[in-house]
């Protein structure tokens, strides 16, 4: 199947951009939690008029927070333009995509689906957050139409209800495997102490185990940067002879953490540092305490084209999350093109060869989570450089 959706490759674009900009937002706008405080939604339904992208016979939903406030809105208003532009240069293709406000909200989420349904939607893309992800479940599973969601909880995920999303498994499988094949044996981590901090943790230790490695110190520490001393430190004394120590956080505090370190012995030149996506940002790029750290993510190539190509069509950069819904869409326009009435069938979905994308390669488990192709990038002062490629394609199947 991967051979019938090589038009929804990416092209290649002269035009460069910021490469992946703040993968944290998408962990604030779409992670576990589901909610943030400058992320407030209304509590009931949205009151603003469905619109359509696109004449075709066949219909999907693209539900997602256009009329919630703050940074939700403006990442919906952008997934939604990403949208629309993956129908365009797919070149118009025989689908009708029903854009539907949910507002961020279980209510309004509800209502988006259920609208949805009767105007014979076939396959739903979104929502945004773990906690409207569950009431548009809920109406689709009844009427037996599936549903790519943004969320990246996987809580969120069930048979039929796939997260097209970056899990914040896979970045820690990535970097952990790619630091055990090279020779790193005995790790240390420092993990934020929130819901992200949790799910990265439990992917560490069991990593760490089955690459045959050892796990001799790990600490949580708060988000209040006066308290996160004692931990770093503990961790400092406690990893002195690690290979490598993992710091699954972003900006806002992995220089503090290590600049405790270092004041505290540790020689980020001998101790290798792991990060995750989150470490895509310009200034991790230029603290020279972290150049040479390794990180995983998805090779920012395609990200950048698309980026150009956005900014070219609405005069604007889009958010990190747009590609999600670029690639949602393009994965719907495919398949209907090429599978007939057996699009959007599990079958078809869980595909174990998976599908390329903006982001690269991915596929969707038959538990509803995800696998994607990742990289494992230096941290430089130029930015990101590819170590160790994405893979080609995916071994095995998809369990």
């Amino acid at each position: 199947m991967s051979a019938g959706l090589q038009a929804w490759r990416p092209w290649s674009a002269q035009t460069a951009s910021p490469g992946l900009a703040a993968l944290a937002s998408i962990l604030l706008l779409a992670g576990c939690s589901g909610s943030l405080p400058d992320l407030a939604s209304p509590s009931g339904a949205p009151s603003q008029p469905t619109t359509h992208i696109g004449e075709g016979a066949v219909k999907a939903a693209l539900i997602v927070p256009l009329s919630a406030s703050g940074n939700a809105g403006v990442a919906a208003q952008s997934m939604r333009n990403a949208a629309e532009m993956a129908l365009v240069e797919f070149n118009n293709p025989d689908l009708q995509l029903l854009v539907k406000d949910d507002a961020g909200s279980v209510p309004g989420a509800q209502q988006a689906a259920q609208q949805a349904l009767d105007e014979g939607a076939e396959i739903i893309l979104g929502p945004l957050f773990a906690l409207t992800v569950a009431p548009v479940a809920r109406a689709a599973r009844a009427r037996s139409v599936p549903v790519i969601a943004f969320s990246t909880d996987t809580n969120a995920a069930a048979r039929g209800v796939y997260l097209l999303s970056f899990l914040p498994e896979s970045d820690v499988e990535r970097i952990v495997s790619y630091a055990a094949s090279q020779g790193r044996r005995s790790f240390a981590a420092l993990v934020p102490d929130n819901a992200y901090g949790s799910v990265t943790e439990a992917a560490f230790k069991q990593t760490v185990a089955r690459s045959g490695g050892r796990v001799i110190a790990l600490e949580r520490y708060p988000l209040d940067r006066t308290q996160m001393q004692a931990p770093v430190r503990n961790v400092a004394q406690a990893a002195s002879h690690a290979d490598a120590i993992f710091i699954p956080d972003g900006v806002d505090a992995v220089p503090t953490i290590v600049q405790t370190l270092t004041a505290n012995g540790i020689d980020t030149k001998r101790v290798q540092l792991l990060g995750t996506g989150l470490w895509e940002d310009a200034q991790i790029f230029s603290n020279p305490l972290l150049d040479g750290a390794w990180y995983a993510g998805p090779d920012s190539t395609g990200f950048r084209n698309f980026s150009a190509r956005y900014r070219g069509r609405y005069g604007r950069d889009p958010v990190r999350t747009a590609s999600l819904a670029y690639d949602a869409v393009a994965l719907v326009a495919a398949l209907v093109k090429t599978q007939g009435s057996q699009r959007f069938s599990d079958s078809v979905l869980t595909n174990s060869s998976g599908f390329t994308g903006i982001d690269g390669l991915f596929r969707f488990r038959p538990d509803g989570s995800n696998q994607r192709g990742l990289a494992v990038l230096r941290v430089s002062p130029t930015g990101g450089q590819v170590i160790s490629p994405p893979p080609k394609g995916f071994g095995g199947s998809a369990t």
